[in-house]
């Protein structure tokens, strides 16, 4: 206890000697803090519970969750027995809601780390922004999100240069590091604004980002500037476009690990284990997020590799697992994050992380899996995985495909969803012809099925039509017209699709044109490639053909 409680104080005497500009006394402390660090880091290796980051002993099935006080957490924990979860990373509103939670989870054999949002405000958004409008991130248009919005209200992304936000986030970080029987810390949106969004979010906010556009392009704020421009000699901002920049975006990708490695120094001076929740993969977040955890000192990462958000084929997880394998920290053990689903599409999830080189796995969220079925199901895994990775003394045996595929015409899973894309898009053209669509908004239509296309096989494109007319009573006589025509054209349509051709290629995009030889109806298929790896693609039909198509049908 002595030595954390000089090492708060030494923080706290950083902070003033900074504020103050004393050369002298920070030249000392800088030297003083060298030394606590390896005070406390023989500490911790000394101590009889050992250190766990050393040793990797670390539950193999998780899940984020939400905590609000009141819970009946009890209950939750024995739910999460039920599953086989052993490791939950609980975010809630204060230390003490901690303190709460923690016994109740240990006594169910649960390990719990704080899941705490470090870049981006979680609590206190309003007030901090009235308070230090100052501290908020920057875009290329020189629009502050103290004032603006990006995508949703609760963006509200912080400066990482500035010396007051790195206090302030350490600050958090030591209040909850000093919560007793805490397991470790995880950092979440420890990042900048996605200046990409994964590609099946674009629909729901309305963009296109086949490339980088200054309306959500962060990291300007002067602060940042001026540190760029000590170090290189000149304002990125005068360049005819910044977004090709390495040096620019090498410099904002490491003012976040500066900050993310600050954190870690805290959380081990704790002993502590330090966690993270970033993008897919450090080449991806990288580019999409200026988030280069691979230089993160963490112990374990939770890559959040939710493949419904980018190619919607689990194959995906397969191409980041291999990649993180060989780019994360050579210190950290890699997890994989997916997301929760009551089917058998998250087994095969499970399935593709673990063989591909994954230590375990953390499934957003246990919240989620709603029948006692799937969660015996689970069970069963959880305990199967266990049983197997204890034979390999704990190494994961990778049994998965050795190299990333950047082929999207050898992905079949892909390419199929491709083809019911095409169908979808030539069925809605002949439903527009039936009675009980041709009194209907037309552009309502179109918005409602291109909404449910957002994803990879017929039955879910038919599910996510009917579910979408539960919201609005009006159309489901519509909306089954439409899902019924589909149902006919899927089942019996023969695809006839041309060779594609490559159109141009610009950053992470390649944009092909392929003609349906039935129909005539020529197609842009755009496939998106963030970090090297198959991220994204979208099927769009080119309005003169189509319309020709629309109005040649009887």
């Amino acid at each position: 206890m002595v030595l954390r409680f000089s090492y708060r104080g030494l923080l706290y005497l950083s902070f003033i000697s900074l504020k103050r500009g004393n050369a002298l006394i920070k030249i000392y402390l800088m030297k003083l803090t060298k030394f606590i660090f390896l005070l406390l880091s023989l500490a911790v290796i000394s101590s009889c519970s050992g250190d766990k980051a050393k040793k990797g002993e670390y539950p193999m099935f998780w899940t984020w969750l939400d905590y609000r006080p009141g819970t009946n957490f009890d209950s939750i924990c024995k739910v999460m027995n039920e599953t086989g979860i052993d490791g939950v990373m609980l975010n809630a509103p204060t230390p003490d809601d901690y303190r709460v939670a923690i016994p109740i989870a240990h006594k169910h054999g649960i390990e719990v780390y704080a899941w705490l949002w470090t870049m981006n405000l979680e609590h206190d958004r309003d007030a901090m922004v009235k308070e230090h409008p100052e501290w908020f991130s920057v875009n290329r248009k020189g629009e502050s999100l103290a004032d603006n919005k990006a995508y949703v209200d609760y963006y509200k992304f912080m400066c990482p240069a500035l010396p007051e936000v790195r206090e302030h986030i350490s600050k958090k970080i030591v209040a909850y590091c000093e919560v007793e029987g805490l397991n470790g810390i995880a950092i979440d949106y420890h990042r900048f604004v996605d200046v990409i969004l994964p590609t099946t979010l674009w629909s729901r906010y309305g963009v296109v980002q086949d490339r980088e556009y200054p309306e959500f392009d962060y990291g300007y704020h002067p602060a940042m500037i001026k540190l760029f421009k000590e170090k290189f000699g000149y304002d990125p901002r005068e360049l005819e476009d910044p977004s090709t920049d390495e040096k620019w975006l090498q410099f904002r990708c490491d003012q976040i690990t500066e900050v993310a490695n600050e954190i870690a120094d805290v959380v081990h001076s704790y002993g502590k284990v330090m966690a993270a929740s970033p993008f897919p993969t450090p080449k991806m977040s990288r580019s999409m997020v200026r988030q280069d955890w691979g230089k993160w000192n963490l112990d374990i990462v939770f890559p959040m590799v939710y493949h419904t958000f980018y190619t919607g084929d689990v194959g995906f997880i397969s191409d980041c697992t291999i990649e993180n394998v060989s780019d994360k920290n050579p210190m950290t053990t890699l997890f994989c994050g997916i997301m929760a689903s009551n089917s058998q599409v998250m087994f095969d999830c499970m399935d593709e992380a673990l063989k591909n080189g994954a230590k375990g796995v953390s499934i957003f969220t246990v919240g989620s899996l709603r029948s006692p079925e799937i969660r015996k199901q689970f069970k069963a895994y959880a305990d199967s995985a266990r049983a197997s990775r204890a034979a390999t003394k704990g190494i994961p045996e990778t049994t998965g495909q050795k190299i990333v595929n950047t082929d999207p015409f050898e992905m079949g899973g892909i390419m199929d969803a491709v083809d019911m894309h095409m169908i979808a898009y030539l069925s809605l053209a002949k439903a527009s012809k039936l009675p009980e669509l041709k009194k209907a908004d037309q552009a309502a239509i179109k918005n409602l099925s291109k909404n449910a296309m957002q994803c990879n096989t017929a039955e879910d494109y038919i599910n996510r039509l009917m579910n979408s007319s539960r919201r609005n009573q009006e159309l489901q006589p519509v909306v089954k017209a439409l899902a019924d025509q589909f149902r006919s054209d899927n089942e019996n349509t023969l695809l006839n699709p041309g060779s594609y051709e490559l159109i141009k290629e610009y950053g992470a995009t390649k944009y092909y044109q392929v003609t349906e030889q039935e129909s005539k109806v020529l197609f842009d298929v755009t496939f998106y490639f963030y970090g090297g790896i198959l991220s994204g693609w979208s099927v769009v039909p080119d309005k003169e053909s189509y319309d020709k198509y629309a109005k040649g049908l009887k």
